[in-house]
């Protein structure tokens, strides 16, 4: 399965999430790839869109090595790694400033609404391995939502099954076998413009944005 672009694959999600249009949701794109498939979904069932901000905390001798992520309002460690707290902090402290600095580029004043007791509808353009996501997850829980769910148009057949467990609801249009990268499967795979993040981000809110 090839998609033509992001809006090919986010008309073709639509129908898939037409089980919560009366719910009292919100859509949380990742940046930036998510954002043009998350803008008409949110449009379609009148839901605010919001961005998922998180980013992995690295191991501190292989900084590609994930040993956590932050979020704007939390952080999450695997402890198994006995990283020094003193390094923890100063990476959770440097990440969510810069995580602070690009929510407000792209959204301007506006502050994160409330997840408590909302269906929270995480989209991207596709998942490989899973693990910044499973992180999201994790710290998304705590913010007590009513139901988690991802809907992406492809993923990994491993990320599939750990999102599984961890989720209300795992929408996936495609799980090829063998995974090689989420590109592949679109014949418009056009990296998204921060430009063009904060037009979909302001037209699906409606409100001003700073930038």
């Amino acid at each position: 399965m090839r998609f033509k672009d992001r809006n090919d694959a986010a008309q073709r999600l639509l129908p898939l999430l037409n089980k919560y249009r009366n719910e009292q949701g919100i859509v949380l794109a990742v940046p930036r790839g998510g954002v043009p498939i998350a803008h008409p979904i949110a449009k379609a069932y009148n839901l605010p869109l919001e961005l998922l901000m998180t980013k992995k905390i690295g191991h501190p001798a292989h900084a590609e090595y994930a040993i956590g992520a932050v979020s704007l309002e939390d952080h999450i460690v695997d402890e198994q790694f006995n990283i020094p707290q003193v390094y923890i902090n100063t990476e959770v402290n440097r990440i969510r400033e810069s995580l602070k600095e690009r929510y407000k580029f792209f959204m301007g004043n506006h502050k994160p609404l409330s997840l408590e007791n909302k269906v929270v509808i995480i989209i991207d353009d596709g998942i490989a391995t899973g693990n910044t996501i499973l992180s999201s997850i994790k710290m998304l829980r705590r913010r007590k939502p009513k139901k988690i769910v991802v809907a992406v148009p492809v993923a990994s057949s491993d990320a599939s099954e750990k999102i599984k467990k961890e989720v209300d609801d795992f929408i996936c249009l495609y799980t090829p076998e063998p995974f090689i990268g989420v590109g592949l499967h679109y014949i418009d795979f056009t990296q998204v413009s921060d430009e063009e993040v904060i037009r979909l981000l302001k037209d699906a809110n409606r409100f001003e944005n700073a930038a």
